[in-house]
């Protein structure tokens, strides 16, 4: 089975879901009871059918999430089977907390479970603006547990009942939260985001509605369960339902909630159960503890992203205090630090031996006027390359500023600096090619050696090296210059 490429226009999508949600809610609503029962077990095989013909068209390519999400829908559809008057008679909105409501709880958890590691990609480029959005939700539904719904649970209703009710409108507000952020920085998921996000709503609104109705007609609750399912059966059948779970680059600049917001999110529920302790007439509420247990370890997640953020943080700008930026190798101020240290070890007899190696590039300037900055740039990380390649690695090697490059090896050498300024010549005679045109340019390394117990300090060492790579140049170009 073929299924629409992702730039196939989705009205079809849209004007099947309208076409068939007229049909269900205006059946249902006309139909005695009996056939009541089937017509809403018939829409709850809807979204199985949907995911698995969209799983074997190859339509929805990360199958984990979505085989999660099926199964739980599949599970949704045996418990409406086994128990078929869960909403129509009222057990929904009189949170019993019996085995129908645990049966059901649990395939639902399963769903959004799916929907979770379905969504974790979009987490990889911002991690932080879904947990605050998922923060924001469970906030919010604090008040509409307490306002709406918990005084209108019936008086009979068990704690488990209504820890239940309580932890899927928590769970599928903070799923929502999710959504929206996700709309927000992935305009390709917008679709199929939308279909999701209109299910939790309409799930949400007929747990809400159940509770309000339990003494009277269950078909308004049962039509908006009905139309949930519809759109969760819509959102990944749209073409582009896997942008779903394979985000695109979102675009820059996306801001996250101010902390103003997070702060008094998080003080809705703690303020509510204060105002019904400081009233005294109310009897204690499920809210506060059961949405801490949610939104902590909500939070804690929270920091601990910011701590590695931070962290992160702290990595890149040691580096970037340390290093070049276009080369990678240490910048002036670190390898005159460096310098200045060994130095140190010199005078108290911990390191024997120190050569300092002064380079600067000859025939750099032309190729950079002739070919751009862009070809120097490239010219001077092929330099840096080699550079670092010629030398041990327990050697410094450092670009001062423009083309020059200071090189520290540490303790004796074989051979004595000469052997390495040698090697990098050869190194860097070997044409350097930009963008498939080879550069040729040269060096010029002055050296200097500084030995345990004497005294000489790190300019004196920098201006002996530097009078020594003058002297290469002078003597090159009287080479160059003799008949």
């Amino acid at each position: 089975m073929g299924w629409p490429r992702a730039t196939a226009p989705a009205w079809p999508v849209h004007t099947g879901v309208l076409g068939l949600s007229a049909a269900v809610v205006t059946s249902y609503a006309l139909a005695g009871p009996g056939a009541r029962t089937v017509i809403f077990a018939l829409v709850t095989t809807v979204p199985v059918i949907v995911y698995l013909l969209a799983l074997s068209a190859r339509h929805l390519t990360d199958r984990l999430p979505w085989l999660i999400a099926t199964t739980g829908m599949a599970l949704l559809t045996l418990a409406t089977l086994r128990w078929p008057d869960w909403i129509s008679g009222h057990h929904l909105g009189r949170a019993e907390g019996g085995v129908a409501d645990l049966a059901i709880a649990f395939a639902h958890l399963l769903f959004l479970i799916g929907t979770g590691i379905g969504l974790r990609r979009h987490g990889r480029k911002d991690a932080g603006g879904l947990i605050d959005a998922a923060l924001i939700g469970l906030c919010a539904a604090g008040p509409l547990w307490e306002w709406l719904i918990r005084p209108n649970v019936v008086p009979d209703a068990t704690l488990l009942g209504k820890t239940l009710l309580l932890s899927d409108l928590l769970l599928l507000s903070a799923v929502v939260g999710c959504l929206i952020r996700i709309g927000v920085t992935a305009p390709k998921s917008r679709g199929p985001v939308a279909y999701l996000m209109a299910a939790g709503i309409l799930t949400m609104t007929a747990e809400l509605v159940a509770v309000l109705t339990v003494h009277g007609s269950s078909v308004w609750a049962a039509q908006l369960m009905m139309l949930a399912y519809l759109c969760v059966a819509a959102g990944p059948a749209l073409p582009s339902g896997p942008h779903i779970t394979q985000p695109e680059p979102g675009p820059a600049g996306v801001k996250h909630p101010p902390l103003g917001w997070l702060g008094a999110g998080l003080c809705a529920n703690p303020l509510i159960a204060a105002v019904q302790a400081a009233q005294g007439d109310s009897p204690a509420s499920v809210v506060l503890p059961v949405s801490t247990m949610l939104v902590v370890p909500v939070v804690v997640l929270r920091l601990r992203l910011l701590s590695a953020q931070r962290a992160r943080a702290e990595r890149t700008l040691a580096y970037q205090a340390h290093h070049d930026g276009l080369t990678g190798l240490y910048n002036r101020r670190h390898i005159v630090d460096r310098i200045d240290g060994e130095l140190g070890s010199l005078e108290d007899g911990r390191l024997a031996e120190a050569t300092l190696l002064l380079c600067d590039l000859d025939g750099f300037k032309p190729v950079n006027d002739r070919m751009g900055h862009q070809a120097g740039d490239i010219v001077l990380q092929e330099v840096a390359r080699r550079l670092t390649a010629a030398v041990r690695e327990q050697d410094l090697v450092g670009r001062i500023g423009g083309d020059e490059f200071l090189i520290l090896l540490r303790g004796e050498y074989p051979g004595g600096g000469a052997t390495v300024a040698d090697r990098i010549t050869a190194s860097l005679g070997a044409p350097i090619e930009v963008a498939g045109t080879p550069v040729h340019i040269g060096v010029s390394i002055g050296t200097a050696v500084a030995r345990a117990g004497a005294a000489v300090d790190r300019e004196a060492l920098i201006a002996r090296a530097d009078a020594a790579m003058y002297e290469v140049k002078a003597q090159r170009r009287l080479t160059a210059t003799a008949p």
